[in-house]
């Protein structure tokens, strides 16, 4: 019988990378309202992103600097890339790495698919500190999710049967929706206890019970 696998999308999934922007954005300009900060941040980077090739570094200066321009800020000089500086250090869930781990011991191989460069990816699992199986970045898929790129690398790379397979994210737009496209078993982790019509495999509002949840489906 083939492995069992389970992938995951990376930021607000495993890493909080709501807390890390806000940080990054603090550091930036701490009397400026880094919520509304992040909510443009959301807005504009996938517009960014789409149709992109570009590292994801790049795509983090440019919304930083679509940011700035929005709201009238100047980036201190030398901080145009202080987005992406800041990203090794974001934080994981704190249920995250015990989830995880818990996957492993019963036989699940883990996979991340994230918008991302591989060396930025590398620092967050390290950082998470569970062995993941393979990484598939933006640089290796050719594109951003939603576009299917990281599926059909992560299929190419790994020979996962898709019958096997579930994979775990946060994001309807990034994640949830293009898996239901593809035919994909997914389950939404439902941080921000939201609702939505998309079709989805399972739910959970956060990774606690994820292994229980994974072993019902494979």
């Amino acid at each position: 019988m083939s492995d069992r696998w389970a992938t995951f999308d990376c930021y607000g999934t495993l890493i909080d990378w709501e807390a890390g922007l806000r940080s990054a954005f603090e550091s930036l300009w701490p009397r400026a309202d880094s919520r509304r900060l992040l909510f443009l941040h959301h807005t504009v980077e996938p517009r960014i992103q789409e149709g992109r090739a570009i590292p994801y570094r790049e795509v983090l200066a440019r919304s930083l600097a679509a940011v700035t321009a929005i709201e009238g800020l100047e980036a201190p000089p030398g901080r145009g890339g202080a987005l992406a500086d800041s990203l090794p250090r974001w934080p994981s869930f704190p249920e995250v790495p015990p989830a995880l781990a818990t996957a492993r011991e019963r036989g699940w191989r883990l996979a991340a698919l994230s918008n991302t460069d591989p060396d930025l990816l590398a620092a967050s699992l390290e950082r998470i500190g569970v062995h993941f199986d393979a990484a598939i970045t933006a640089a290796e898929a050719g594109s951003y999710k939603p576009a299917r790129g990281h599926w059909d690398a992560f299929y190419a790379r790994t020979g996962a049967e898709p019958s096997r397979h579930v994979h775990v994210a946060a994001s309807l737009f990034h994640d949830i929706e293009p898996a239901a496209r593809l035919g994909v078993s997914a389950i939404w982790i439902n941080r921000l206890g939201e609702s939505s019509e998309v079709p989805r495999a399972g739910e959970l509002p956060d990774l606690s019970g994820l292994t229980d949840a994974l072993d019902g489906l494979v």
